[in-house]
């Protein structure tokens, strides 16, 4: 029996450390892009991280040009493409938070042009996975776009980024433990494909985290190594099964359910968090740990801690 092509799309390069933005330029160069780029940058991201990208490609040689977005809604992303259309730049960057990148994959996979993932904070997966998050007809939704060719992550940006992002990417990388058993179930009931390498590789990320979770506290650099480690893992899992299944399940849909009901919601990742908590319950596995390391990393593990009123849980 022949099997179905099975594409998997891996970032090329990743830096990881304080500093890495001053490499920007010669990365570009390794990687062939020498003539001009587009920053997809954001307002905050564009003084924290994005105005010294902008600097350091153009001292390399290269034309830059910038576009600022503020949420990741179709008319941003058709703003986007539309400059992109103008500039036909060899390289997109995303410089900010998961609006940004994710903005800026799934307009320059639109357009088939590369792109960079440079985060300024460590919030979810989303930096290193090819799949981007877009708000329109009253709901959000996940697009297959493309994984980025290279990721560079400076700890020393992100370190000093506010600390609730920090927990939202724990509670982002804690849902894999519910994750990856949604998916077992699916695989078991409807015959959906499933690949145990990435089941592991998402697992082990999740893993990863409640090992060390003693390491994650604000301004601790290893702490943030690890943390930018197990998302990168994780967002590598999903391109290497081809689809969201190993970083996104049931939890997650507590978390998208919440920003449709709730009028006032927390950060993603905080959600998807207080969202394991309750379907590992549901799976039989140790809700109490997972509530434990969310609490070690100063992540909520409530409703009222996301912000949420009960009626709406």
């Amino acid at each position: 029996m022949s099997l179905k092509l099975h594409r998997m799309q891996l970032p090329r390069e990743v830096f990881i450390g304080n500093n890495t933005l001053e490499l920007i330029g010669d990365i570009c160069k390794k990687l062939g892009f020498s003539k001009s780029a587009l920053v997809v940058t954001g307002s905050h991201t564009k003084d924290v991280a994005g105005q010294k990208v902008m600097d350091l490609l153009a001292d390399s040689g290269l034309e830059v040009d910038y576009v600022i977005v503020t949420s990741s809604t179709i008319d941003d992303l058709r703003t986007v493409k539309e400059k992109i259309k103008q500039m036909q730049p060899q390289i997109v960057l995303g410089v900010g938070g998961g609006t940004k990148i994710d903005v800026a994959k799934l307009s320059s996979s639109n357009e088939n042009i590369p792109f960079i993932s440079v985060p300024t904070t460590a919030s979810h997966d989303g930096i290193s996975s090819p799949l981007g998050a877009i708000k329109g007809f009253n709901k959000p939704f996940s697009v297959k776009a493309q994984a980025p060719m290279a990721i560079v992550a400076d700890t020393g940006v992100i370190m000093h980024s506010p600390y609730h992002f920090i927990a939202s990417g724990c509670g982002d990388i804690i849902s894999k433990l519910t994750a990856v058993r949604d998916w077992r179930l699916a695989h078991n009931v409807n015959r959906e494909y499933y690949g145990e390498y990435a089941d592991s590789l998402a697992l082990m990320s999740a893993q990863l985290l409640v090992k060390n979770a003693e390491s994650i506290q604000p301004r601790a650099e290893e702490g943030i190594r690890i943390l930018l480690e197990a998302l990168i893992s994780s967002g590598v899992a999903m391109s290497i099964a081809g689809s969201s299944r190993p970083g996104s399940g049931s939890e997650h849909l507590f978390s998208h359910a919440l920003d449709l009901i709730a009028p006032e919601h927390a950060l993603h990742g905080e959600q998807c968090g207080v969202g394991t908590i309750l379907m590992a319950r549901l799976h039989h596995i140790n809700w109490k740990r997972i509530k434990e390391t969310l609490q070690r990393v100063g992540a909520a593990t409530t409703a009222e801690e996301l912000g949420v009123k009960p009626e709406h849980v």
